[in-house]
């Protein structure tokens, strides 16, 4: 029986927008967000309304006025009567003339308050912008800690979302937290398991699995409307992969009326969701699907179709993508290649290019230092995101 969730709220998240001084295609990108939104909430059959527009920092690359002002217009044009905009701003907004300036912007040209408790449809929206870079000092934590209590006193029984909104991933829970996260709200989310929160700064994509995660309560990571960065340093084009800039993504966020919450991944390039939709149905943290640990226990490992194969031509080597065998992606790969001894002379690690949507049914990189005229075996193993490891590799051999 197909489920019958008839949502009472509905917003977007994005964040990484970094709107520059001149026209970029980030500000097609955040229109296009908004209109698709609109779009997708006209189509409900029980509910039409967008009720809130949530940016997570980042909105301006480096805090010009005028990236402000452009940023200012796009709301103007494209939000409709009854749409709220909930906006932070972090490092970025800091950079150009640091803090105090970037929040005299906020209150002149976007026309918010830095820190913002909103209550839209009986639902509490917390929004708070660091004090300096991507950090919350004392006075920042205090403000946090109250409007949590306020906004838990209003439901005693916990069983309502309390949508909670700052720039910087919470400290090792979403994928990129380890070095784009910070850990100073951790202790004061920690006491309210009906947190949802939503971060970003890592412009890691939200098609990553582990931009869900749940432990003490529930994290978001909100992606990119600018370029992709993996966060992994294993690669071998670093962490920025090749065709990073072509990236925009959004959450659109549903919650009915006893509390229950679905999140929607979506590729505005392409203008379609993500094949999965994230299910919050309870804030008992035993209860939590999204764990790391009850996910690892229930990853398959990835494979090669039996008709999977490799080819080398003038230094160029393609082989065929694994399938993951559930909802989840392929992560990545290792390649070992090795000489007709069978040592290993090539050894590196490249992503699955799961970012990209559709996913690249072949990927092609290319091998150098090799000896002309020498025979090679290349061994690829691939991996998903869970420590689950495929095997047994695909194997091929050629003539460099």
């Amino acid at each position: 029986m197909a489920e019958k969730f008839i949502p009472v709220l509905r917003f977007v998240a994005v964040s990484d927008v970094h709107y520059q001084d001149r026209h970029t295609p980030q500000r097609e990108r955040m229109a296009k967000a908004l209109q698709i939104a609109y779009r997708e909430a006209a189509a409900h059959p029980d509910y039409q309304s967008l009720d809130a527009l949530c940016v997570v920092g980042d909105l301006a690359d480096n805090g010009t006025e005028t990236q402000f002002a452009a940023f200012r217009q796009t709301l103007e044009e494209e939000l409709h009567p009854g749409t709220q905009a909930i906006l932070s701003v972090a490092s970025h907004e800091f950079g150009n003339a640091g803090v105090e300036a970037a929040y005299e912007k906020m209150r002149r040209i976007l026309r918010q308050e830095p820190d913002v408790h909103a209550v839209i449809n009986g639902f509490h929206f917390i929004s708070i912008t660091p004090s300096e870079g991507t950090s919350f000092n004392e006075g920042k934590q205090i403000w946090a800690a109250k409007q949590l209590q306020n906004a838990a006193a209003d439901d005693p029984t916990g069983r309502r979302p309390i949508f909670f909104f700052q720039h910087p991933h919470i400290r090792d829970t979403v994928a990129g937290s380890l070095d784009w996260g910070n850990a100073d709200l951790t202790a004061i989310l920690m006491h309210y398991p009906q947190v949802v929160d939503f971060s970003g700064h890592s412009h890691v994509p939200v098609n990553d699995p582990r931009s869900i995660h749940q432990e003490y309560f529930t994290c978001l990571g909100t992606g990119t409307l600018y370029y992709f960065d993996l966060d992994e340093y294993d690669k071998y084009y670093g962490t920025t992969p090749p065709g990073a800039q072509n990236a925009a993504q959004m959450l659109l966020i549903e919650a009915d009326a006893v509390g229950h919450v679905r999140v929607q991944p979506y590729n505005v390039l392409n203008d379609e969701p993500y094949p999965y939709l994230w299910k919050i149905d309870t804030f008992e943290p035993t209860q939590f699907p999204y764990t790391r640990k009850k996910r690892r226990a229930a990853a398959q490992k990835p494979a090669f179709a039996p008709q999977a194969k490799i080819t080398y031509n003038k230094g160029t080597l393609e082989f065929d993508q694994a399938q993951s065998g559930d909802s989840d992606p392929v992560n990545d790969y290792i390649l070992r290649v090795r000489n007709a001894k069978g040592r290993i002379v090539r050894q590196l690690s490249l992503w699955a290019a799961y970012y990209f949507a559709p996913m690249p049914p072949t990927l092609q990189l290319e091998l150098e230092g090799l000896t002309p005229g020498a025979a090679y075996t290349v061994e690829i193993t691939a991996r998903g995101f869970w420590e689950n490891v495929g095997d047994p590799p695909l194997v091929g051999r050629f003539i460099a």
